[in-house]
C-alpha cells in the first residue's frame, strides 16, 4: 500500500474516531462500481437507450407535452437497477449509522442504493423512484405499481383519474427537496464526508460550505472548488472510493463480507 494512501487512511480513521455528528454527501460517483455508469458516458443509459438529446428528459414541459421519452429512459433505468447491488461504501455508511456515529445522508444520486444498504435517515435531494405521483389527482403510487404499468403500456396512468404517473424525481424548474433539513443537517456535523460529487450541481455543492467542521472529500476525478475552497477541505482523497472505505474499515470491521 502507497505510504500517501495509508497516511490518508489513518487521518480519516482518526477523524472517525473522535467524531460524533458524522454526515455524508454522496454523488453519482459512489454507485459506479455498482454497476450504474454515468447517465452521459459512451456506456451510459442515454445511449443506451437510443436517446439523442437528453436534457429532454428531465425537462418538466417536455415531460407534460410528451412522457415517452422519459419512459423509455426510466424503463432502462429501472431495469438496471434490477442487476446493481449496493457498492462496499454504502455499506460501510450505513454500518456507520447502525453505530450512532452517522447522523444522516444527503444524496445527489435516485438509485435508492443507499436505502438498499440499510440506511435509514436518507434526503434525496433530487428526489427518487420509490413513489410515483399523478400529474392529475396527486394520488401516490409505490415504485412497484409504476414499474408494473410501465412495463405493461408506454405511459403510466393513474388507476382513478387516467392522469400521468410522474416518478416523484426532480426535474428541471422543480424545487430540490428537503433543502433546508440538508443544510441544518450539514451545519450541525462534525465530520462530513463529501463522496463521489464533483461539487458542479447546485444547489448539493453549496452544502459544504455550511460543514461545522471537517470535510473529507473521497472523489475520483473532476472536482470544483467554486463553492468549497480547497482550504476548507480536511482530507482530500482521490482514490477509488471502495478500495478506500475497505481500508478504512480494517481499523473498525464495521462491514461483512455479506453486509453490514
Amino acid at each position: 500500500m502507497p505510504q500517501a494512501f495509508d497516511e490518508q487512511v489513518t487521518r480519516c480513521a482518526a477523524m472517525l474516531e473522535q467524531a460524533q455528528n458524522v454526515v455524508l454527501l454522496s454523488g453519482a460517483g459512489m454507485s459506479t462500481s455498482a454497476g450504474i455508469p454515468d447517465f452521459r458516458g459512451p456506456n451510459g443509459l442515454y445511449r443506451t437507450a437510443g436517446i439523442a438529446d437528453p436534457e429532454r428528459i428531465f425537462d418538466l414541459s417536455e415531460f407534460s407535452r410528451n412522457p415517452t421519452l422519459f419512459y423509455r429512459f426510466h424503463r432502462a433505468f429501472l431495469t438496471l437497477l434490477d442487476t446493481v447491488r449496493p457498492t462496499f461504501a454504502h455499506r460501510f455508511f450505513a454500518a456507520l449509522e447502525q453505530k450512532g456515529i452517522l447522523k444522516g445522508i444527503v444524496t445527489q444520486n435516485i438509485d435508492g442504493l443507499h436505502q438498499r444498504a440499510g440506511s435509514s435517515h436518507v434526503l434525496e435531494i433530487h428526489g427518487g423512484i420509490e413513489t410515483s405521483t399523478c400529474v392529475r389527482c396527486s394520488r401516490t403510487y409505490s415504485r412497484e405499481e409504476t414499474t408494473r404499468k410501465a412495463f405493461e403500456t408506454d405511459i403510466p396512468r393513474c388507476d382513478f383519474c387516467g392522469g400521468v404517473l410522474k416518478p416523484d424525481i426532480v426535474f428541471f424548474s422543480e424545487q430540490v427537496r428537503h433543502l433546508e433539513e440538508c443544510v441544518h443537517l450539514v451545519k450541525t456535523s462534525d465530520l462530513l464526508f463529501v463522496v463521489g460529487s464533483s461539487l458542479t450541481v447546485t444547489p448539493a455543492a453549496l452544502l459544504p460550505a455550511y460543514a461545522g467542521r471537517d470535510i473529507v472529500v473521497v472523489n475520483r476525478g473532476s472536482l470544483s472548488f467554486d463553492y468549497l475552497p480547497k482550504r476548507r477541505i480536511s482530507l482530500l482523497v482521490e482514490e477509488d472510493i471502495d478500495a478506500f472505505f475497505k481500508a478504512v474499515d480494517t481499523r473498525f470491521s464495521l462491514v461483512s463480507e455479506n453486509g453490514t
